[in-house]
């Protein structure tokens, strides 16, 4: 046995963050040989609002070896196919960010280079027409992936729409089914090494003291052991992300589930609507520098479609990160690693990259610091990538009706976001850095759905005729219709598959 090997793992906060890192920890590394210990407290909670996600869970989940269908009925779930934006280019206007292509690349170009040309010349239908997901979500209808090549209906990603609370307690069942030991308590205080500064241990209010080699801070925006003990430091991105408040609350189910997200923009931030089999979950991100409280309560209550269930939550936070996610021997998962507003459902899958990462660099104690350093360089470009497609939607507005939307459309904005908007608007190209989360599909549904006009086309387009090109890409137009009039209602597709037993 390696004498440098860790032995003991120790995760602080349990919720969403906690529980997906004891179950990964207990699947891929084994409880059988590592120690893995989670703390946490009944009486602390969790914020719980996080109810949405992108397709990357389905490979966390798969990694598992979870039974999707058994997920979704124990987590009230329902599918999603993207994310509506309802009022952000203008009021009234709404476009879908799709999981998925947009038509078919040709010839090893994008499809949307073909489609730019036909647009200039005015033969082109809606971006949306080309992209099943979107339609399928327009209509209200869903099936997975159907195996059948050259098919749209083979051609585009999925994600879910599900309780968290219960996708904590579904893992936590899992977790210590496999090993996990769980430990009812309050953090009261952090023991550092003198001669190392590492986490010695924690200090439970109960006076039991939880040693360790390796800490996993999940403690939410508290940070407790990271910043509370360590004094790592935060990067404040609020001057480019305004919004630094949410309100929260359930309602009752009035309709069956749409299979998508609603992020409507409001006159100091936005709200979401997050259908599950249940429920439906909603929320007011804002900016109290320009709402009050009160003001942005009342907005998400007039615009609510059902009663309410439990009473509106406030939530602060400060939109930024950590200067370093992995420090010392303690590495933050979760909101205590920082916060990027769930405007594009990402929440969660940092979480999912967090763990990944962290057990691809899985430490030694002579490997701890070289692990370090490539973890925070790693996670410092995935955040700052993911930052700047957030503020791609507040600075591509039109609006001008509020105080908020004028900083937002008038900001200076990161140098890289900046080039990425003037390469789409000059030549039509969308340039994907290494292995930034968005794709180019996801970029040009932004640009497109909130107005930037491109002016030109790749050059290597007009090889192909005029007529031939508005030929296929009419074909492909009316092949998106017949798939979709193929599909199940979205509320079928779960009724036959993974319905919930009723609360």
């Amino acid at each position: 046995m390696n004498e440098n090997r860790i032995k003991k793992i120790v995760i602080a906060g349990g919720g969403t963050a906690g529980w997906m890192t004891a179950a990964a920890f207990a699947k891929v590394l084994g409880a059988e040989h590592y120690a893995i210990h989670l703390v946490e407290s009944e009486e602390i909670g969790t914020i719980g609002v996080g109810e949405a996600t992108i397709p990357h869970i389905q490979k966390f989940n798969q990694i598992l070896e979870i039974d999707e269908n058994d997920f979704m009925r124990k987590t009230q779930a329902t599918f999603k196919l993207g994310i509506e934006f309802v009022n952000w280019k203008q009021i009234g206007h709404s476009y879908i960010h799709p999981f998925g292509a947009y038509g078919e690349d040709i010839n090893a170009f994008p499809f949307h280079q073909y489609w730019l040309k036909l647009k200039s010349c005015g033969h082109a239908s809606s971006l949306e027409n080309y992209s099943i997901a979107t339609m399928a979500a327009r209509s209200n209808k869903f099936t997975r992936p159907l195996n059948i090549n050259g098919s749209p209906l083979s051609d585009f990603g999925y994600a879910f729409q599900f309780d968290a609370g219960r996708y904590a307690q579904f893992l936590r069942q899992y977790s210590e089914s496999r090993g996990v030991i769980r430990t009812e308590g309050k953090i009261a205080s952090v023991e550092l090494c003198e001669d190392t500064g590492n986490i010695k241990h924690l200090m439970l209010d109960s006076g039991l003291v939880m040693d360790g080699d390796l800490f996993v801070d999940c403690t939410g925006m508290r940070g407790l052991l990271i910043e509370g003990a360590l004094k790592t430091g935060y990067e404040d991105w609020s001057h480019w992300l305004p919004c630094n408040s949410a309100v929260a609350v359930p309602c009752e189910k009035v309709e069956e589930p749409i299979p998508y997200t609603r992020a409507t923009a409001r006159a100091a931030g936005w709200q979401w609507r997050i259908p599950l089999q249940h429920r439906t979950g909603n929320g007011h991100v804002f900016s109290n520098h320009y709402m009050s409280d009160d003001e942005a309560t009342s907005i998400l209550l007039n615009n609510l479609d059902g009663a309410i269930i439990a009473d509106p939550k406030v939530i602060r936070f400060k939109t930024g990160r950590r200067k370093q996610f992995w420090n010392k021997n303690c590495v933050a998962i979760g909101l205590s690693s920082g916060f990027l507003e769930p405007l594009e459902s990402t929440s969660i899958h940092l979480i999912q990259t967090a763990i990944s990462k962290l057990i691809n660099l899985f430490p030694s104690s002579r490997f701890m610091a070289h692990g370090a350093e490539l973890y925070n360089k790693n996670t410092i470009f995935e955040y700052e990538r993911i930052r700047d497609f957030l503020i791609l939607h507040y600075k591509v507005t039109e609006r001008t009706d509020s105080g908020f939307w004028n900083y937002c459309r008038t900001m200076e904005i990161p140098e890289y976001l900046l080039d990425k908007i003037k390469l789409y608007s000059s030549t039509g190209r969308i340039y994907r850095e290494n292995e930034e989360l968005f794709s180019i599909p996801s970029w040009l549904a932004v640009f497109e759905g909130q107005g930037i006009v491109a002016e030109d086309y790749h050059p290597a387009i007009d090889a192909m005729p005029l007529e031939d090109l508005s030929k296929k890409l009419k074909d492909y137009e009316m092949t998106v219709k017949k798939c979709v009039q193929y599909m199940p209602t979205h509320a079928q597709y779960i009724n036959d598959n993974c319905k919930a037993i009723k609360l």
